[in-house]
């Protein structure tokens, strides 16, 4: 797939831009201070996938944490930022990969100033967050409070204006509103007016199933069309749900080669399994083990063998509790469902 060839941009020891791949991002959900239990986060969240990792800085506590944090983690840790500039320097000091900036609650020309001279001298790059729910307020004002696409890079553009007058140029965007169809338009808009990489995300996406809808909704598109530079799917749910999923959608469009895909059938009157649970099953399985394959979950023997020949390897009910395995459409082994997960198990790590 052809990507849109922005400016490569290091965030500790990542370099994304470029064409280099769509890096997954998360973000904690636990006060940035209790430090023993943020870098337990971060670690299981590396686990599975996630490269950049963002934490907030609400108080001059978080802020000297990132320090210990950093020392016990292997992915960069971006400091977000809203209202001080003087946690942001002390986000800085702390060894903070990148700074997040609120263009909604960072105005003030000096304190950018002294923020840019301070990323200049540790060579830390910056993101410009842009959010439609904060953004300042003269702009809500000429918007009479209905956010736009327009609006929000308009609202950028006079950002970047500040920064590039202090020669900075070490810049991430990102434009991001509950609306996916806003965010659709205003990530377009930014990738044919700036080179600079952009870091995509419906905010505030709702809770995990609503969530997954809006956000491919919007962000679906944009990658398709070579636009994004790293990724956060928001959910109101364990971080760990956001990085899967976005696996999983860059997965589906062809940006992601070490993940499963997962097919089963929508069941029907002639089921005789439970086959949500068992794909559930399956599909927590599949997790432990980075590999390129198709995984097919069956609930009966119209749809088992013969529907699954797409699949690399599969599942199919025979009725009264019994399964198959099979392979490239061939069975290799019958079984119950006492054994069946074991048995699957088994023939994965031969794969």
């Amino acid at each position: 797939m052809d990507r849109t060839n922005t400016k490569r941009v290091k965030i500790g020891n990542v370099v994304i831009g470029g064409q280099n791949k769509v890096y997954i991002q998360s973000m904690c959900n636990i006060k940035t201070s209790k430090v023993k239990s943020v870098v337990k986060q971060i670690l299981e969240l590396e686990e599975l996938g996630c490269d950049i990792i963002r934490v907030s800085v609400l108080d001059e506590k978080d802020a000297k944490a990132i320090k210990k944090i950093k020392e016990q983690i292997h992915i960069p840790l971006v400091a977000d930022i809203h209202f001080s500039s003087k946690l942001a320097l002390l986000a800085i000091d702390s060894g903070a990969s990148k700074i997040r900036l609120n263009p909604g609650n960072i105005e003030n020309e000096a304190d950018i100033a002294r923020i840019i001279t301070k990323c200049k001298e540790k060579d830390i790059a910056i993101r410009i967050g842009v959010n439609s729910g904060s953004l300042p307020k003269n702009k809500f004002k000429e918007a009479d409070y209905k956010v736009t696409s327009s609006l929000m890079i308009d609202t950028l553009d006079s950002y970047i204006k500040i920064f590039e007058k202090y020669d900075f140029d070490n810049l991430v965007l990102a434009l991001k509103s509950s609306h996916p169809l806003v965010c659709l338009e205003a990530y377009r808009m930014a990738s044919k007016k700036y080179s600079y990489p952009l870091h995509i995300g419906v905010t505030e996406s709702s809770i995990k199933d609503v969530g997954l809808i809006r956000s491919t909704v919007g962000l679906a598109p944009l990658l398709l069309e070579g636009i994004g530079d790293t990724i956060r799917i928001s959910l109101s749910d364990d971080p760990r749900e956001e990085v899967i999923a976005a696996k999983r959608l860059l997965h589906d469009v062809g940006l992601y080669d070490d993940y499963y895909t997962l097919i089963s059938c929508p069941t029907c009157g002639r089921t005789q399994a439970n086959t949500k649970k068992i794909a559930t099953s399956v599909m927590n399985l599949l997790e432990k083990y980075n590999k390129n394959i198709t995984v097919a979950v069956m609930g009966c023997v119209v749809n088992g063998v013969g529907e699954g020949k797409a699949a690399d390897i599969g599942i199919a009910c025979c009725g009264n509790k019994k399964y198959v395995i099979f392979k490239d459409g061939e069975i290799l082994k019958r079984t119950d469902l006492n054994n069946l997960l074991i048995d699957f198990e088994e023939e994965i790590k031969k794969m």
